[in-house]
């Protein structure tokens, strides 16, 4: 490992659990001096892994600077964010950890003099819009949508670290824009939609959802750290899956609206409480955001394991869903 000295925000979400089960065994081989785990939950003590040390802390919150310099902190890796809001959350809530959280993380890092930070973003800073290329690329703008919270969010995230990168040229950055994550154990709002006895898909589009395996998305960080590198990636496995090709691979039938049907329907149940959705959510299986990973391979130099389809069929054998695609 390039920085011996890590800090992971968010260590105690999904995907900051995976990614500290890989450095544990780092710290196991000596290749590790020091790796924080912080989080605004506790970790139970049944939980913890040997080694790592683990501290309660809001990114929304002040001391993380001092922090950072008592452990002598070389990188950051920052996963803290809300991916799949609950039933509380609010826009305000999800605004300021994803957005003034990263910020407060910035201005730690660049205060206590920390060396690399590796950012997650999302496929979803690029926007779903009808003019989005059929594959897109790290040098395409930017244009998160202020309907999706989370997809605008991310696009506030990326401008905010483009202006760092000027005022801040000690701070090397990695930005991830990861694709959908699946994995052994993934459940959230893009999963659930697989759950359904019929999968819902749109007259006349594709809908193509490009897959990364978790523990490929954990194998970029990691590669990162190791060559303390910089650049901005897209993370994604090979190739994309239609919505067609999903629910046949699920065993499973869709159902094929028109676009103006599922708008109206969702305008009328959401405000009544009979739909999580919005109609807004048109756009969301219209317009998918599909990622070229070549930067990540011939720039980063990590190649994913698997597939966009070979991560779905893992996702599929370990949750039991669908048949034998063979």
């Amino acid at each position: 490992m390039s920085s011996r000295r890590i800090l992971v925000t968010g260590g105690a979400g999904y995907l900051g659990r995976t990614l500290l089960k890989a450095l544990a065994s780092h710290l196991q081989s000596g290749e590790l001096d020091v790796l924080v785990a912080s989080d605004v939950r506790e970790t139970p003590a049944q939980s913890r892994l040997p080694g790592i040390e683990y501290v309660m802390h809001d990114v929304r919150s002040p001391g993380l600077a001092s922090l950072l310099t008592s452990h002598s902190i070389e990188s950051v890796v920052h996963l803290a964010a809300i991916v799949t809001p609950g039933a509380r959350s609010s826009r305000e809530l999800e605004y300021a950890v994803d957005v003034l959280g990263t910020r407060n993380v910035l201005e730690a890092c660049a205060a206590a003099g920390v060396r690399q930070i590796i950012v997650t973003s999302s496929g979803a800073a690029y926007g779903y819009h009808a003019d989005n290329p059929e594959w897109l690329s790290e040098d395409d703008p930017v244009r998160g949508n202020e309907a999706f919270a989370y997809s605008h969010h991310k696009r506030l995230v990326e401008e905010m670290l483009s202006v760092y990168r000027r005022e801040h040229p000690g701070l090397r950055q990695v930005v991830f824009r990861v694709g959908t994550i699946l994995g052994e154990t993934t459940r959230n709002q893009i999963t659930a939609m697989f759950d359904k006895p019929r999968i819902i898909a749109l007259r006349g589009a594709r809908s193509p959802f490009v897959f990364v395996w978790d523990e490929d998305v954990v194998g970029a960080i990691e590669h990162a750290l190791r060559t303390d590198a910089a650049g901005i990636y897209n993370v994604a496995g090979d190739g994309a899956l239609g919505i067609q090709e999903i629910a046949d691979r699920l065993g499973k039938k869709c159902l094929t609206l028109p676009p103006s049907l599922l708008r109206a329907a969702l305008a009328t149940l959401h405000p009544l409480g009979l739909s999580r959705y919005g109609p807004e959510q048109v756009d969301f299986l219209r317009y998918r955001p599909v990622l070229d990973n070549r930067r990540l391979k011939e720039e980063l130099g990590y190649v994913p394991r698997k597939t966009s389809r070979e991560v779905f069929d893992f996702y599929c054998r370990t949750h039991g869903l669908g048949g034998d695609p063979g």
